[in-house]
């Protein structure tokens, strides 16, 4: 009997990183991951110092530009970064900048009083990341450049000229080999610098496109007044003008809190929209911030609608979850030293700014309220009809409850459902299919142990368009919520997620894709934790079938065919193309080798990294106004390249 070789551990198995090296060993715990989020956060971090630079005061203009070789420039017209020799590490200053993690302005608070990159591993992080960045300095009348390669200089600081003014440029070309992807989304882009100027009354931002280009310049005058009515879209306001918040003083023997909100609600809308910020970054994930906006909100209200008689003898005081009901806010506060969690900052941690914003709005909103009585009132009847629906929609709850579709312990699962055989929840696949035909021929061709179908009749309910009590009565999106196991809403509960990929599987034509929208407006909607999660998932069947001889291949579409025929078939004649008018036609051979066989299969994970637009796309196609929705299609029919008539 063998024995296998003892593996020592001494001093010499510790690995020491020195520089940049860590970055590039582990760029997750800097850029949040190497996929097309991790990517564009490479752009966030040196846009988010040029911002810096206006929150200081000495900036007023940035130009951000997608390169035709598919680099980024960003230009500000701030004070330049220091090119005088560093004290300690007798190197230039923006040298050290670029190269050191944890070196910038921002720590003391001395040049910048509030910030967004306040680790200082933004522009070191992205020169390490990058398979070359360039940098300009303009400073006391000359420019001078210097360039890196994987975090590592290749040109010294050198003076290139005279110039005018002052200002940063930052080129950078991301490195292939840390990138899944690193072809940059203009759109994505595009989003958050129209978010940062929204939040920045005042400042300019030119953004470019080389590719193709596209030019687009942001600027805007009333901050988060502008950004709430962006939010609402189409959607008729129940105030004709938000309600804003604007403070800034010392607190509690902090220097310089201050906070900028507008609040708004749609008059027909159900669901909440709420984007917070601090010193202009997105922090998705809420924080100290939101809650004291969502406890003042609550409580104001609540004591202003007493005091004024708005409530009848029988009214119970209203909920948090009445008052949300359609809300549109925008939170932005600046602070120096916010504590967040982690490099991605995506939840804010200060607990004073709970405090100083729950104070900020009790005074604000009280002082709008009683200038505003009749506003007021309005305000609190959208929040009472909001409280029935939500009371008639727990009695639904419970109905369902009993009946066994929110709870799969209690009942059974779905008929329909032809689960898999495995009950770890990581390597099981709920595959949602299109039709009864095409549940046949999917539960043939799936991998027994780990994909489980579960077939739909017909078009599922628009959730946009109805209330929770009308969705839970649903059948088929009652055979869903059962399936997966969560729960729904406030009900929805992570561990119970049977399923860790749900993937919509509907025809490649017209009707598929209507219903893959409303099966995404249900998850969006009612399950945004799946979604946050990343466990849903869009399936790609084909639409062509080619075959001459032994030789098949299969295309996803009219480019794709015509792509097959110049390439793999070489022009050849007498192919046979066969376009499948639905899932059904494909015998479950095809259907498993084309769409379900995790080997060879293509699935697209939906992610909302622009929630704002993902909420004004929904509420266009999917809400109750048509005549919107017909503008939208009028205006945008001439960019339609797959229409199937």
């Amino acid at each position: 009997m063998s024995r296998e070789p003892r593996v020592t551990y001494t001093a010499k198995s510790i690995s020491v990183l020195e520089g940049l090296e860590a970055v590039r060993k582990r760029p997750g715990m800097y850029v949040g991951s190497t996929d097309l989020r991790g990517l564009h956060h490479l752009v966030w971090e040196v846009v988010d110092n040029a911002v810096d630079e206006h929150l200081a005061g000495h900036a007023s203009h940035i130009t951000v530009t997608v390169l035709a070789d598919g680099g980024v420039q960003v230009t500000d017209d701030g004070r330049g970064i220091p090119v005088e020799r560093h004290p300690k590490e007798r190197k230039p200053a923006v040298e050290v900048v670029l190269t050191k993690l944890h070196a910038g302005g921002k720590f003391d608070q001395q040049a910048y009083a509030v910030s967004g990159g306040l680790h200082g591993v933004g522009v070191s992080v992205v020169n390490a990341l990058s398979v070359r960045t360039e940098v300009e300095v303009v400073r006391d009348g000359k420019r001078h450049a210097m360039a890196f390669a994987r975090g590592k200089r290749t040109k010294p600081l050198t003076v290139v000229g005279r110039a005018k003014r002052s200002g940063t440029t930052v080129r950078f070309w991301p490195d292939p080999t840390v990138f899944d992807e690193t072809t940059f989304d203009d759109q994505r882009i595009a989003t958050r610098l129209r978010e940062t100027c929204l939040l920045n009354p005042g400042l300019r931002i030119d953004f470019a496109d080389e590719r193709t280009g596209a030019q687009e310049t942001f600027v805007y005058r009333k901050g988060t007044a502008d950004f709430a009515a962006l939010l609402l879209g189409e959607d008729e306001p129940l105030l004709s003008r938000a309600v804003v918040i604007s403070r800034a003083e010392e607190f509690e023997h902090h220097k310089m809190l201050a906070c900028d909100i507008a609040v708004n609600w749609s008059a027909g809308g159900f669901d909440e929209r709420l984007r917070s910020y601090v010193n202009i970054i997105r922090t998705p994930d809420g924080g100290a911030h939101e809650e004291g906006f969502r406890k003042a909100i609550t409580g104001t209200v609540n004591r202003w609608a007493e005091s004024n008689k708005v409530f009848a003898r029988s009214d119970p005081r209203l909920s948090g979850d009445d008052l949300r009901e359609g809300m549109v806010a925008v939170i932005s506060v600046k602070m120096p030293d916010p504590q967040f969690e982690g490099q991605t900052k995506g939840k804010l941690g200060s607990a004073v700014m709970r405090r100083y914003v729950e104070r900020c709005v009790n005074d604000g909103l009280l002082e709008w309220l009683d200038a505003n009585p009749a506003l007021g009132r309005k305000i609190v009847r959208k929040a009472k009809v909001a409280a029935k629906a939500r009371e008639a929609a727990r009695q639904a709850r419970d109905l369902t409850r009993r009946k066994g579709i929110l709870d799969s312990t209690s009942a059974g699962l779905p008929g329909k459902l032809a689960d898999c055989s495995s009950r770890n929840p990581v390597e099981c696949e709920l595959y949602v299919v299109e039709g009864d035909s095409a549940g046949g021929s999917s539960k043939l061709a799936r991998d027994r142990h780990t994909q489980a179908i579960l077939p739909l009749r017909g078009k599922v309910l628009n959730v946009e368009k109805a209330q929770l009590r009308r969705v839970l009565g649903n059948a088929e999106i009652g055979n869903l919520i059962k399936a997966i196991g969560t729960g729904v809403g406030d009900d929805f509960d992570y561990s119970r997620l049977r399923y860790h990929k749900v993937a919509i599987l509907s025809d490649a034509d017209v009707d598929g894709d209507h219903i893959t929208t409303l099966l995404l407006t249900f998850f969006y909607r009612l399950m945004p934790k799946l979604v946050d999660g990343g466990h849903l998932y869009i399936a790609q069947p084909p639409l062509y079938q080619l075959r001459k001889g032994t030789k098949t291949a299969y295309a996803m579409n009219d480019r794709e065919r015509d792509r097959l025929l110049r390439g793999a078939f070489k022009g050849q004649s007498g192919i046979d193309i066969s376009r499948f008018k639905g899932l059904g036609e494909m015998d479950p051979e095809q259907l498993w080798a084309t769409t379900m066989d995790p080997a060879r299969r293509t699935l697209l994970r939906v992610t909302v990294d622009t929630a704002a637009r993902a909420d004004q796309v929904l509420s266009l196609l999917m809400g109750e106004s048509a005549a919107d929705r017909r503008g939208w299609i009028e205006a945008n029919a001439v960019y339609a390249d797959n229409i199937d008539a």
